[in-house]
């Protein structure tokens, strides 16, 4: 029996020796489609391709793509873990002409594959092609020997594949098998195709049509082949089971997590230990691919994904964070066919189990909500639809278990309201979701790139050349010339200018040219290798065919390169003082600052930024050369460079290698995948400070650090402060912070004594009452307005005055700033009676204000007008009578 390791390999190696070349899997991010949340099937990649938008570098290809299903259009989120087939995360086998071979060939290929090398049994094998496709159909007829009966014909959208309402379309044919009569269904197009006894195993599209509006226009003059194969669904015929979840690489996660929930995969339990090997997939691979948990976009998917598999190991009795334990099983089966999740095995780890340690704390929060949202319900109650909605919005408490939870106390919770809930914030995200980041000008960019092949980047050793203007974009659209004022996209056939890529902001400087000149204040990489120059004309006229002087600012590269080089300095650095678990999370340097974005579960203690900035000027004065070599992506990484998860690199890449080990005479300090711009030397930095690490999502950190002249002067300055507080103070430099904490210390005693002060005042005596309580409605009260006394203040008087009264109320206005803080007590043989929550609100709202909070025996609210005090002591009064 075949493993799916196996499997992957033949179909991939089977296709390589027809001539495919053999293409690894896209990210999971697409790269050249805004509309796609994640990449979700194997074409996708392909896409440009297909449309004729770019220029295939092959005729043919196979690969075996990561694809996910969890978020927007295509969603089988909520069917994971209860059906025989349904996934978030699965692998699209494919194999694809670009205008090479067309049907003949993929059918037969296909079929040989099927029952040749995979040894299937045609008996079990049915075929399906369009209804009006006759070539396809007499093809098949001649290679599999098949009866009419067995190629079924099929109408509509489900045999005929369009990428929209114009565009390249085409019919499809498919490879059915047949599970067996065990299994209740029917052959597809029969009313039982909806069950699970045949299944489809292969789908070949193939694209010869073009579409205008909905309606097939002409043949496209070179046809070509989509051919989609589900890795995990021909794993289980292959390995006579009926579900995915049976096969080989599901048993193993599903066994590993009996192990770690000591619970075994059977009844109730099933579902549970088959959401967390499915979601362990999804999670780790798009977290590989660079997608991280957030609040919104893919990020919110990704939690939504992780929160369901923790859930479960919730309801499996896991008492410690389970999904990270898991993580080294999944690599042991996954991580030869896919590197990437190797490589960023201790980042992925370490994502999992910090949301799950924050998801255990939302959980509690999410089981307290649902608690106080049925009080006082009774057998047959309804739970309204908006507040399971923000259970499973905000709590990330899921439907399913609020529904649980409401049928064993007898509840039942109003669905349609929680699907309207749903609809409102699907549309709100619809209308806020950015998608990958294109352009909206990129088919206008791709089609120019396809015309004038890549700009010829002359900037790592130069700073000055000369170009011809190739194409001129004004507001997304081509134009032939630019006038002064214009603010114009201009495409050079060479340039020396950097495009902003890889966190390098993009060159700055000018143009000139005969009577004409232009400021460039932008650089912009479009169509993966075009440098197209943002470029405000000055003066004269600029044209397609103009030939211009192009000069960098040199101080902008200069202080440019020395902060990109910092950066990879400063990645290096954080990985041998915080661990290996520190991966890049973004980055942005230019001309003012190095700014960098690091997984880390917690602030840096002063301790960790000294040794970060210790280590990296210790490698700035080794002055030792910067070394770069171009190499594939493979060979490189395999050389121990360090590739960002989710960047996508061509078939050959700069390797950049700074400076020399602080541990080992005999290796590099730092080597990494860049193409941007860098110091010849490590000196050249000079000098290199941290100035600022913040927090600025969920696990990930940043850091804002100044190199050389910006450094030093910021020396200075924090140099010349602590000067004027040493001659402020008339103390040495060096006794200066010993001084602050002298004064801290004497600021705080006094604080202290100020409010002793203002207590004991207030409670001999006050403005606005006597010192003796007053008696309304046979209730004491205590009311008074303090000058000077906040809310905090307020707390400890109010109690002193309660013990005082015996029995009673204490009603006080504190007055700072000309605001109004209002504090109520309530002796507890009177709560029964008297609210303070009531009494409070009464005296914030106659103040202006809006309401407060607290218990019945003591409450607290704020006013913005203190010069209602009187007003608001009145509105306790009347409350009380």
């Amino acid at each position: 029996m075949p493993s799916l390791n196996e499997i992957r390999a033949t179909y991939l190696d089977y296709f390589a020796a027809d001539g495919h070349a053999k293409v690894h899997s896209a990210p999971l991010v697409p790269q050249n489609d805004p509309s796609l949340l994640f990449v979700n099937a194997g074409m996708v990649p392909f896409k440009d391709y297909f449309t004729g938008a770019a220029k295939p570098p092959y005729r043919r290809a196979t690969s075996s793509q990561k694809c996910v299903r969890a978020g927007g259009k295509h969603n089988d989120l909520d069917n994971v873990g209860y059906t025989a087939r349904h996934l978030t995360f699965f692998e699209m086998l494919g194999n694809f002409s670009f205008g090479d071979y067309f049907k003949e060939h993929a059918i037969e290929k296909a079929w040989n594959l099927v029952t040749q090398d995979f040894d299937l049994d045609p008996k079990r094998l049915l075929i399906t092609v369009y209804i009006d496709d006759d070539e396809a159909a007499a093809i098949w007829k001649k290679v599999t020997g098949f009866s009419d009966d067995k190629i079924i014909r099929i109408a509509g959208s489900d045999n005929f594949w369009a990428m929209g309402d114009s565009g390249p379309c085409g019919p499809c044919t498919e490879i059915f098998w047949d599970h067996g009569d065990k299994i209740a269904g029917g052959p597809p197009g029969s009313p039982d195709e909806d069950g699970d006894r045949y299944v489809e195993i292969w789908n070949n599209v193939f694209m010869q049509y073009e579409k205008e509006n909905d309606q097939i226009v002409r043949n496209l003059p070179k046809p070509s082949v989509d051919t989609g194969m589900g890795l995990e669904r021909m794993t289980t015929v292959l390995q006579g089971v009926h579900s995915v979840f049976e096969t080989d690489l599901f048993k193993t996660l599903i066994a590993a997590s009996e192990d770690a929930t000591s619970t075994k995969s059977d009844g109730d339990q099933a579902a549970s230990h088959r959401v967390i090997a499915d979601h362990l997939r999804s999670s780790s691979f798009l977290i590989a691919d660079g997608v991280t948990p957030s609040n919104e976009g893919r990020g919110y998917v990704l939690r939504r994904i992780m929160r369901r598999a923790m859930r479960h190991a919730h309801l499996l009795g896991a008492a410690d964070p389970l999904m990270h334990r898991l993580v080294p099983i999944l690599v042991a089966q996954m991580g030869d066919a896919y590197p990437e999740l190797a490589r960023a095995q201790p980042f992925i780890e370490d994502t999992l189990k910090q949301e799950e340690v924050r998801f255990r704390t939302t959980l509690g929060r999410g089981m307290a909500l649902f608690d106080t949202a049925v009080q006082g319900f009774r057998p047959g109650d309804m739970l309204d639809g908006q507040t399971a909605f923000t259970l499973s919005d905000t709590y990330g408490f899921p439907l399913d278990l609020t529904q649980d939870e409401a049928r064993r106390r007898g509840f039942s919770v109003n669905v349609d309201g929680f699907e309207a809930a749903m609809a409102e914030q699907r549309q709100r995200s619809r209308e806020n979701w950015k998608g990958s980041g294109q352009t909206a000008n990129t088919n206008e960019w791709l089609a120019i790139r396809d015309r004038m092949g890549p700009t010829v980047f002359t900037g790592y050793d130069n700073i000055e050349g000369s170009g011809e203007v190739l194409a001129l974009m004004n507001a997304g659209a081509p134009v032939e010339t630019a006038e002064a004022g214009d603010i114009v996209e201009v495409l050079f056939d060479t340039t020396p200018f950097y495009a902003e890529s890889g966190g390098q902001a993009g060159d700055h400087g000018t143009l000139e040219w005969p009577d004409g000149e232009a400021e460039v204040i932008d650089v912009r990489k479009h169509a993966g290798d075009l440098h197209v120059l943002v470029a405000q004309v000055t003066a004269g006229k600029l044209e397609i065919g103009t030939r211009a002087a192009q000069l960098v600012d040199a101080e902008k590269r200069r202080t440019s390169r020395a902060n990109h080089s910092a950066a990879h300095l400063l990645h290096t650095a954080l990985k041998n003082v915080l661990g290996p678990a520190v991966a890049q999370k973004g980055q942005l340097v230019d001309a003012e600052r190095a700014r960098f974005d690091f997984s880390h579960g917690a602030p840096l203690t002063e301790a960790e930024l000294s040794a970060i900035e210790t280590e990296v000027n210790a490698v700035i004065r080794q002055n030792v050369p910067a070394e770069t070599k171009l190499m594939a992506p493979q060979e490189a990484i395999e050389a121990g460079a360090i590739a960002l998860f989710g960047e996508k690199y061509g078939d050959e890449v700069r390797v950049l290698t700074l400076g020399r080990s602080l541990v080992s005479d005999n290796a590099p300090y730092s080597v990494e995948l860049c193409g941007g711009t860098h110091v010849a030397r490590t000196g050249d930095i000079a000098l290199f400070k941290i100035v600022q690490e913040t927090g600025v999502a969920a696990g990930v950190r940043r850091i804002e650090a100044l190199t050389g002249e910006a450094a030093r002067q910021y020396l200075l300055a924090q140099a010349g402060v602590a000067r004027s507080l040493a001659q402020s103070f008339k103390v040495q430099t060096a006794d200066v912070p010993a001084r602050v904490d002298s004064l801290a210390a004497s600021v705080k005693s006094l604080e202290k004594q100020v409010a002793e002060l203002k207590k004991q005042l207030a409670l001999g005596g006050g403005s606005g009452a006597s010192s003796a309580p007053e008696e309304i409605n046979g209730v004491k009260l205590m009311a008074r307005v303090l000058d000077g006394v906040d809310g905090k203040g307020l707390r400890g008087v109010a109690e002193d005055f309660r013990k005082q009264v015996g029995t009673g109320v204490v009603a006080l206005i504190g007055v700072t700033e000309g605001k109004a803080a209002v504090t109520v007590a309530v002796t507890s043989d009177l709560v029964d009676k008297v609210n303070a929550a009531d009494l409070a609100r009464a005296a914030v709202i106659a103040m202006g204000g809006q309401g407060a909070g607290g218990k019945p025996d003591f409450a607290q609210g704020g006013a913005p007008d203190g010069s209602k005090a009187e007003d608001g002591l009145a509105a306790v009064r009347n409350a009380l009578a």
